[in-house]
């Protein structure tokens, strides 16, 4: 670990990873009705080895364990983003109505061990905790992560952030070292010992899966974190199973409390800001690049040397969220009041709403081109399902946009740009509209399709019976029955009524058979400016074979 001086030394560091997950169809018989964090919940309970458990809120916990810092949490949010996160009353004798959201946490994985490079000492971090986050109408998951360490050189923090949030590696090194991930991971429970170990190295395994699977493989110590959900390229069974949504680094927020904030440099900011990890002594990226950065990813509202917590910078570039101020301060330090208290509440939700309305954008995306991949046209049964599949995500689209698209969520001025800022760096605006086109052109194909299927029924349907009127009138013309046969026998009638009845069942599916034809030549017979051959052309056309 480098020397550093002590305005570079980070007396505390949180860190808080996010990965957005997309759930797919729930299988087996004993699950495909049942919601995702159900099916879990009962995994758990039946004694299936599922270390997941789900988390009693504090709203409907003990009211010795609600705290300021979560009322303050509370109070933060808009009325309606307070439905979506907590719930509501909806009588004064207690009944609550669920939240939006469901969480289950896990107790078993206490540390971390972290190798940056081959060769550099390892780093433990203590787990704040580990949790999954199920939403409600959308088909999205989210692994939250929060790991937390004291007494890091600048360098440390900086390679931490870079590196750890990584599903796969990027690629390898002429080496066969792996890029731009930890060169190793170890999950470690109470007594330090090994869970389950990162198998980046392994180039051989990586390789081969993308080559048979057409897609990643996923880390082996995140999939230990997953379980009992299973990637659902691999051939591990499983009733939860997850593809992969985003960009495989994980958006991070990130707290950093240091001796002296204003000793770091525009460069060391840059590279905590875009999480590039640790430099020497130059810029990640072109000054051209970086022209506008303080502009576009810095909020300096608290970067002076007054207020509550002097010298309080926030950097938000979409995929992430750092905030670094002074040790000293004890109100950035405070974790029931303070910056810390907010970090861990009010701007990880935030963080997290900006991602769960990007990753559901983008699964409906991804159904929507699935849908389509999976169509053909001269399948009846395709077009069925094709058309289920499309009006199941239009619906889905419209609980998302009721339940979850949210413009502002606080009146509170630091909150509010916050996610303005991660909604302005993520494209959520022009990504909701273009899903919303996508939507909408599905939708109305399927409108202008069944528009179509209407109007050929109804000329089926009005041939059959111009032709049938034709019958009707001349069996009807003398006002009795074509064949006096009211005293017969019921024997005798009862075939005559059958055999009738054959004649113009077939007389009338045979009409419907050529009825796109037959109307045909009535379009023709009612044009007053043909001659009388074409209209009898048009006739014989009728039973004319049909050319390719």
């Amino acid at each position: 670990m480098m020397e550093t001086t002590a305005g570079t030394h980070v007396h505390h560091l949180r860190q808080v990873l996010l990965w957005p997950l997309r759930l797919m169809p729930a299988t087996g018989a004993d699950h495909t009705h049942q919601r995702p964090w159900e099916v879990l919940r009962g995994l758990g309970d039946a004694g299936g080895g599922s270390p997941w458990r789900e988390v009693v809120d504090e709203f409907d916990g003990d009211a010795a364990n609600f705290h300021e810092r979560h009322y303050n949490e509370f109070v933060t949010f808009l009325p309606y983003v307070q439905r979506f996160l907590y719930g509501e009353a909806r009588s004064g004798r207690g009944e609550t109505s669920g939240a939006g959201m469901r969480v289950f946490r896990r107790h078993d994985v206490a540390k971390v061990r972290v190798t940056a490079r081959e060769g550099d000492a390892p780093l433990t971090l203590s787990i704040v905790h580990t949790d999954l986050y199920f939403f409600f109408d959308v088909d999205v998951v989210m692994l939250n992560l929060e790991v937390s360490a004291d007494d890091l050189a600048l360098e440390a923090a900086q390679e931490l952030l870079y590196r750890f949030g990584r599903g796969y590696p990027a690629g390898w090194d002429g080496e066969g070292k792996a890029l731009h991930c930890m060169h190793s991971v170890e999950w470690l429970d109470a007594r330090d010992r090994v869970l389950s170990r990162s198998d980046a190295q392994q180039r051989d395994a990586f390789l081969s899966h993308v080559c048979e699977k057409r897609a990643p493989r996923i880390a082996a110590h995140w999939q230990f974190m997953l379980e009992p959900l299973v990637y659902d390229l691999s051939d591990q069974p499983g009733a939860l199973r997850y593809r992969q949504i985003e960009y495989y680094r994980m958006p991070v927020m990130a707290y950093l409390s240091l001796e002296d904030p204003r000793a770091l440099s525009r460069e060391d900011f840059i590279r905590l800001g875009l999480v590039t990890g640790q430099g020497r002594g130059s810029l990640p990226y072109s000054e051209e690049h970086l022209n506008d950065f303080e502009r576009q990813v810095c909020y300096d509202r608290f970067w002076g040397g007054s207020g509550a917590a002097p010298d309080t910078r926030y950097l938000c570039s979409g995929l992430s969220l750092i905030v670094v101020g002074a040790a000293r301060s004890d109100f950035f330090c405070c974790r029931d009041r303070g910056v810390l208290a907010q970090f861990r509440h009010q701007h990880f939700l935030l963080f997290l709403i900006a991602h769960l309305q990007k990753s559901s954008l983008l699964m409906f995306s991804d159904r929507l081109a699935e849908a389509l991949n999976c169509l053909s046209v001269v399948d009846a049964n395709s077009v069925r399902r094709f058309k289920r599949r499309i009006r199941s995500s239009f619906e889905g689209f419209l609980r998302f946009t009721h339940r979850y698209w949210f413009k502002d969520i606080s009146e509170q001025t630091l909150v509010r740009a916050l996610y303005q800022m991660c909604a302005a760096q993520l494209g959520l605006e022009r990504l909701h509209a273009e899903v919303k086109v996508r939507v909408e052109d599905m939708n109305g194909y399927l409108e202008a399709d069944s528009l179509r299927r209407q109007a050929n029924t109804v000329v089926r349907l009005t041939v059959v019976t111009i032709f049938g009127l034709i019958g009707t009138v001349t069996t009807g013309f003398l006002g009795m029955n074509l064949l006096a046969e009211a005293d017969a026998p019921m024997g005798r009638r009862l075939w005559i009524f059958g055999a009738v009845f054959l004649v113009t069942t077939v007389l009338t599916a045979y009409t419907m058979i050529k009825s796109k034809r037959l109307s045909d030549f009535l379009d023709v017979l009612s044009d007053e400016r043909l001659p009388l051959w074409t209209k009898l052309k048009a006739l014989v056309a009728v039973w004319r074979p049909e050319q390719n």
